[in-house]
C-alpha cells in the first residue's frame, strides 16, 4: 500500500505545484470524497484493501433470543464517523471520536477488552480487519481526478 502511495506522490507532486492553491484544494476535496466513498463501500462489502474478506466474527457463547445480527462496522462507515479533511497540500480520511478506539483495534489487530467500560472485562485478541486503506483501483481513480483538475486549469 505505501509503495503505491509513494509512487503516486512522486508522480503527482510536480503537477500539483503548477496549480493554484484554490485548484489544489478543490482537487484534494474531490480525492478525499472519493476515498471516503471507496472505503465505505469496501467496509460494507467486508473486504480488506487487498481484496481478501474480513475474518468472520467469533461465535458467541450464548445468543440473546430475538437479537438481530448486523454486519461489522455498519455505523463506522457512515459520513458521521468516517471524516474527510482536505487542504491545498493534503487529503485525509479518518475515523474520529469514540469510534476511533474500535477502528484502531481492528485496523491493527490489537488486544482489547470486550467491554472497555468495565475494569474486569475479558481481554481478547482481535483479528486484523483493515478499515482504511488504499487499493490499486483507488490509485487509478485518484490519478484520473488529479489529471482532470490539471487539464481543466490549462
Amino acid at each position: 500500500m505505501s509503495d503505491a502511495l509513494n509512487r503516486l506522490a512522486t508522480w503527482v507532486a510536480p503537477l500539483l505545484v503548477a496549480l493554484s492553491p484554490e485548484r489544489r484544494r478543490a482537487a484534494m476535496v474531490q480525492v478525499a470524497t472519493y476515498m471516503r466513498r471507496s472505503n465505505s463501500q469496501r467496509i460494507a462489502a467486508q473486504l480488506n484493501p487487498d481484496g481478501t474478506p474480513y475474518e468472520p466474527r467469533k461465535p458467541r457463547l450464548r445468543k440473546k433470543k430475538g437479537s438481530i445480527r448486523r454486519k461489522m462496522f455498519e455505523k463506522l462507515r457512515t459520513a458521521k464517523h468516517l471524516r474527510k479533511q482536505a487542504t491545498a497540500n493534503s487529503a485525509t480520511i479518518s475515523i474520529g471520536g469514540r469510534s476511533a478506539r474500535i477502528a484502531r483495534v481492528h485496523q491493527y489487530g490489537l488486544r482489547d477488552k470486550v467491554d472497555w467500560r468495565r475494569p474486569n472485562s475479558l481481554e481478547v485478541q482481535y483479528a486484523r480487519r483493515e478499515l482504511l486503506g488504499f487499493t490499486s483501483a483507488d490509485e487509478g481513480a485518484i490519478t484520473d481526478i488529479l489529471l482532470h483538475h490539471f487539464t481543466a486549469g490549462r
